[in-house]
């Protein structure tokens, strides 16, 4: 029900702005009649409220929209002129849409349509070529067409076929107008004289670079808080933690408020998918229907924007490459019809959005064929490989299944794409599909850009943070039990091997290919503890050892200026509330340039 409520809330906020907007079109194409831009801009403004108000269930006011659209499409065609008397009728029409819109807020409101409605109608009619001229009024045209009627009746001999069926249909639109007078007695709203009124919508249109700004200053607000916070238990004063317990909850509340104002539900993205199924299935000559689930989930719009791209790739891909052809799918017992499913959950500190489908699923042989051929892995590095990592393979740099170019695949514009869109947020993705039963995508994305979770240790004096959407684990480790394997290290965790990676040797080596990974690994003793941290990214699981570990917090993470931005490792920085700077880890770059030629090996 919520749902529901939202999105009329957005509808009426779109809608008041179209009819503001009809408003003052109007007003420019009738000091200028030849402005195709206006005309253009009315059509498009009134077919999309046409359709959001049908989408709402908003009959009448659809029926009036659409009116309107097939005037202007009539006055492109050259096919109605436009005057003072057609103003008139088309400003009347925009303020009883706008009363209508207005109706939607409070039932109480009654409004009268019915005349303006059928005054355009008979506008519509004359102008396609048939029925009464525009200049007339709805009376004078009943009067007219009821004397031509009339005469009909009585001289039938000389009357055409064609002049019959106009009559006939000039009789049932007075026949309808006269029901329609007698339910409605408001009908004849033209002739009554109103205090002009304007309606204003509870919904305002904000920049995100203005929400983005508040957030900013919230997130100084925060920081600024812990510093004093921080001050405060330093000193030998008699003060509390229940001295700012009620700072602490403002600012709090004060922050997921503005967080909360860019939630959007993820409908608004979803609902658009429906054409591109449709076209991507027309290209490939298959039958495909899409299913939404869990529409009413809510993101950062944001992240929203930022991984639109991807989940179009995404679609796009399980209808060429997932789903079969009808005929393919018949053979195997399946319906000829497949099923592509976008589907959105939230868990904690994330959204969960899957991308399914109930096709052919993808075969980790063929997968491991064409990483070797294109080059992506040796035979001998596949071969070590899981099926799930040999599936991840997709999202390397140039890998594509597709035997030929067509409009949907074969480009060399791949899965790579995806990963990068989804590392830039701090979001994963991960496969899993079996053959003959289709495939899941599940991107795991923050539900906030603002704010995010994340484990801060330290390293030698300085402060850092591990984002929590890459954390899987923090454990403790003997020297003895890791090894050392070529480059690298090694150890088992939960019956899986990881790499080991002491975070000291990785960021003062500008090299690794001379065993650098091994230098602090020398230097324990046998029984020596250590502190590691598992983070997992595209199927590789690696154990940072740090020297000490901190707390978990949300921290308000910052770009780095230039030239820190140019910092390998680095992906960010946040303020501690001893003032301090904590930088934070960038776990894709980490593991890609780890992995990358094998660097651990």
């Amino acid at each position: 029900m919520a749902g529901e409520d939202e999105m009329k809330e957005i509808f009426l906020a779109e809608a008041f702005q179209a009819v503001e907007e009809l408003s003052m079109l109007f007003t420019d194409l009738e000091k200028n009649h030849s402005s195709k831009k206006a005309i253009n801009a009315i059509f498009r403004i009134t077919h999309t409220l046409k359709a959001n108000a049908a989408g709402m269930g908003f009959a009448d006011i659809a029926s009036m929209a659409h009116l309107m659209e097939d005037i202007f499409s009539e006055i492109k065609n050259d096919k109605l002129e436009l005057n003072t008397q057609l103003f008139n009728d088309l400003f009347k029409a925009n303020d009883i849409l706008a009363k209508m819109i207005e109706a939607i807020k409070n039932p109480d409101i009654k409004v009268a349509f019915r005349g303006t409605r059928t005054k355009l109608e008979v506008i519509l009619r004359e102008a396609r070529g048939g029925g009464i001229p525009t200049s007339e009024s709805p009376a004078q045209a009943e009067t007219k067409t009821a004397v031509v009627v009339q005469e009909t009746e009585k001289a039938p001999q000389e009357v055409s076929l064609d002049e019959l069926n106009a009559a006939v249909a000039a009789m049932h639109s007075i026949v309808a107008t006269s029901e329609n007078k007698q339910e409605e007695p408001e009908v004849e709203e033209e002739e009554v004289e109103e205090e002009t009124k304007v309606s204003f919508s509870d919904n305002i249109n904000i920049p995100l670079r203005k929400l983005d700004t508040l957030l900013d200053l919230v997130g100084e607000l925060i920081i600024e808080r812990d510093r004093v916070i921080a001050i405060s238990q330093n000193d030998n004063t008699a003060r509390t933690a229940n001295d700012f317990a009620r700072l602490t909850r403002i600012t709090s509340e004060l922050q997921y408020s503005v967080m909360n104002v860019r939630l959007v539900q993820v409908n608004v993205l979803f609902q658009k998918f429906h054409r591109i199924v449709r076209d991507v299935a027309n290209i490939e000559n298959k039958k495909v229907e899409l299913a939404l689930e869990g529409t009413d989930n809510e993101i950062d719009r944001t992240v929203l924007q930022i991984i639109s791209d991807s989940l179009i790739h995404l679609v796009r891909n399980s209808v060429s490459h997932g789903i079969e052809k009808p005929e393919d799918r018949i053979k195997v017992g399946k319906s000829a019809t497949g099923t592509v499913k976008l589907a959105a959950k939230s868990e904690k500190d994330a959204v969960i959005i899957e991308v399914s489908d109930d096709g052919k699923g993808i075969d980790p042989v063929i997968i491991k064929n064409i990483a070797i051929k294109k080059g992506i892995v040796t035979k001998e590095q596949a071969d070590l490989m899981s099926e799930t990592t040999i599936i991840g393979l997709i999202f390397e740099p140039g890998f594509s299944s597709a035997e030929t170019v067509t409009a949907v695949s074969g480009r060399g514009v791949g899965m790579d794409v995806v990963k990068k869109s989804l590392d830039s947020i701090g979001g994963t993705v991960t496969v899993h599909s079996e053959l003959g039963k289709g495939s899941v995508m599940r991107l795991r994305l923050p539900s906030s850009m603002a704010v995010k979770g994340a484990l801060l240790f330290e390293l030698n004096t300085g402060e850092f943070a591990i984002p929590l959407s890459y954390t899987d684990a923090v454990i403790s480790l003997k020297k003895k039990e890791i090894h050392k394997v070529g480059n690298g290290l090694m150890a088992t965790y939960l019956d899986k091997n990881i790499s080991i990676v002491f975070l000291n040797d990785l960021f003062s080596s500008e090299n690794l290919s001379d065993r650098t990974l091994h230098k602090s690994y020398d230097a324990l003793e046998a029984e020596e503890m250590i502190y590691v941290v598992v983070v997992s990214y595209n199927h590789h699981d690696i154990g940072f050892v740090v020297n000490k570990l901190l707390q978990q917090k949300e921290i308000v993470e910052k770009q780095l200026l230039p030239p820190l931005d140019q910092v390998k490792f680095i992906s960010g920085g946040t303020i501690m509330g001893n003032g301090n700077v904590c930088l934070v880890l960038d776990t894709p770059s980490i593991a890609n340039y780890l992995f990358k030629n094998n660097r651990l090996k």
